[in-house]
């Protein structure tokens, strides 16, 4: 039981780095209908911006500088400094993607808006692969992996024979905090609403006086964030990064995202929880080269028995 529940905490905290992924995936789907392929690049592009944060002695200066200033009001904070070190670069990561996500959608997909579906879908490939060919040149990043930094040494608690590392911890905490944040930006702001809006009916929505190109701007912007989080998690969690290393969880992210109902986003929370538990029980319980062959074993199923994913609604049209 002991090993069962530990392999089930192993798996929730994969299932949330895919969460943050396949956020971005089914956001941009409710609102454009387009499947950003580009959007694991941005994750992989968020992994990096954290390590050079990460690895920078000016991040440092400035977490422990205001490590002091919480230690003045608040005594038991005096090892606050990596935990900050940490939050900063994961602002930072997240800022950088955001940046690029609007970039990449007002450069790349916003003269498509109005062209077949099947432009805009080859177009998403061709910036995925620009982006992993272009940030593997030496001068950019470089094709050799390279080891993440830490900001502090691992701790672990048992509970009863279960063991929960304090990586595990953040990324549970960082990942929850993220999406109880999108979930109430989507329902309770003003952009929020738009988004919906839109994502219902576009034109609809631009006679009621929604911008709704800033609208989707500001949906790129937040699922790429979203992805830029979950590249500073995946790599504390799994100390290694290199310029492919979106390919996988991206499309498993995407896979999630179909399972729980692309377009939906407590579905999109649903189906990467269930990606990360699958898959690493099929490690632990079957075999590690067996896991990505559930994955999209997975997605077939999907795609035969319930196209529209667990919490997904029947639609006239899909791609």
């Amino acid at each position: 039981m002991a090993y069962f529940l530990q392999q089930l905490i192993n798996g929730l905290q994969l299932g949330f780095v895919y969460a943050l992924i396949a956020l971005g995936y089914t956001m941009v789907y409710g609102i454009v209908r387009l499947i950003n392929f580009a959007h694991g690049d941005i994750f992989m592009v968020g992994a990096y911006l954290g390590y050079f944060a990460l690895s920078s002695r000016s991040l440092a200066t400035v977490s422990d500088s205001m490590a002091r200033s919480i230690v003045r009001l608040i005594p038991a904070a005096g090892t606050a400094g990596p935990v900050l070190a940490l939050i900063l670069a994961i602002l930072l990561a997240m800022a950088g993607c955001a940046l690029l996500g609007t970039v990449i959608e007002r450069v790349a997909y916003k003269p498509l808006r109005n062209a077949p579906r099947i432009s805009a879908l080859i177009t998403a490939m061709g910036v995925s692969l620009f982006l992993e060919n272009f940030t593997n040149l030496k001068f950019v990043f470089g094709p050799t992996p390279r080891a993440f930094p830490r900001p502090f040494e691992i701790s672990s608690f048992r509970l009863g024979g279960v063991e929960i590392t304090s990586i595990q911890i953040i990324v549970f905490v960082v990942s929850i905090i993220l999406m109880l944040a999108l979930s109430l930006f989507v329902n309770r702001t003003k952009t929020g609403r738009a988004m919906r809006a839109v994502s219902m009916d576009k034109d609809t929505a631009r006679l009621m006086g929604i911008n709704v190109d800033t609208v989707i701007s500001v949906t790129f912007g937040i699922g790429s964030a979203l992805a830029g989080a979950g590249g500073v998690l995946f790599g504390i969690a799994y100390p290694q990064i290199l310029p492919l290393m979106g390919i996988m969880p991206g499309l498993k992210a995407f896979v999630a995202a179909v399972l729980g109902g692309i377009g939906v986003i407590p579905g999109a929370m649903l189906g990467a929880v269930i990606m990360g538990v699958t898959e690493t029980f099929t490690s632990a319980y079957v075999s590690s080269t067996l896991r990505d062959a559930v994955a999209f074993g997975i997605l077939i199923i999907v795609l035969l028995v319930r196209p529209t994913g667990i919490l997904g609604k029947p639609m006239r049209d899909k791609v």
